[in-house]
């Protein structure tokens, strides 16, 4: 199972185990991430799931579509390597993705 790193905005860190071919935001509810809100449930229609990819990360993953940049714009300090984390499909390839919660959701 690949690892996914929630990084809340305290600075604590938590780490998941998480099943393949779920989502960066199922995770994080499923396993009662604070700050990850997903109102929307992961239609990509709220921005609620707001994170921010660590750098290292952000060029590995595939980039964001038009529909989730439009979606982006609605989050509070958008920064170059927000995402939400209702597109981030887990894979074995992100085995280890860090991911930072933001203080504030939409």
């Amino acid at each position: 199972m690949p690892t996914i790193t929630y990084i809340q905005y305290d600075g604590t860190p938590l780490s998941i185990d998480a099943e393949i071919g779920s989502t960066v935001m199922e995770t994080a509810i499923d396993n009662g991430i604070e700050g990850i809100v997903a109102e929307c449930g992961g239609a990509c229609s709220c921005a609620t799931c707001h994170v921010y990819v660590d750098a290292e990360w952000l060029q590995r993953l595939p980039a964001p579509d038009e529909h989730e940049d439009g979606m982006l714009d609605c989050v509070f300090e958008r920064q170059a390597n927000s995402r939400l984390s209702c597109q981030i499909e887990v894979t074995d390839e992100i085995d280890g993705l860090t991911v930072n919660v933001p203080e504030h959701q939409v």
